[in-house]
């Protein structure tokens, strides 16, 4: 196994910044995950960790709901994946280019009507009706809740080796998810 060696200075910012990952609130936000590395020499739990999330490929992503356990999910795989809270825009556009259904068929508004039996008639009703919770996005059984996304334009900021407030593109992005999902989008 390859150890990566870290300045001390940026050791000294990575412990100040993980402090910060620990005071996320736990309820309520949507993030972004997207898994950045692949399986290869991974220990066992972290890959059960990874199916759990249903994240079985790279560049694939998952919208869930922080909950305490989540975070725990997440702080566990946080060397294979990038994550961060995301705005309901960016969720927007995430179904629009990249929501499929079942029978791997596009998401368009049309299949949206049909669904839903006319309940919502377009991709931003259903997505406003997800963000307040009015329906979970578990209950839409046939939405694919994996979203495949596209290597990044320009590749990875730095390696995927590192974590992102060392320079690289693994671990809590924070808000700034949306940049890395405009690039893959």
């Amino acid at each position: 196994m390859v150890k990566i060696r870290i300045k001390p200075e940026e050791y000294l910012r990575f412990k100040k910044e993980r402090k910060k990952i620990a005071k996320i609130p736990t309820e309520g936000q949507f993030v972004a995950v997207i898994r950045v590395r692949g399986t290869v020499n991974i220990r066992r739990d972290l890959a059960l960790t990874l199916k759990m999330l249903r994240l079985n490929r790279p560049n694939h992503a998952v919208v869930v709901s922080l909950t305490k356990e989540i975070k725990g999910m997440l702080l566990k795989v946080n060397n294979l994946i990038a994550w961060g809270e995301i705005d309901l825009e960016t969720f927007i556009k995430l179904l629009k280019e990249r929501g499929r259904v079942i029978g791997n068929k596009r998401l368009t508004d049309e299949e949206v009507v049909k669904r839903t039996e006319g309940k919502f008639k377009t991709i931003e009703d259903l997505a406003k009706a997800i963000w307040s919770r009015k329906i979970h996005l578990r209950d839409v059984a046939w939405l694919k809740p994996v979203f495949r996304l596209r290597p990044p334009k320009g590749g990875y900021r730095g390696t995927v080796k590192k974590s992102f407030f060392v320079g690289g593109s693994v671990g809590y992005w924070g808000d700034r998810i949306k940049i890395l999902l405009n690039h893959m989008l």
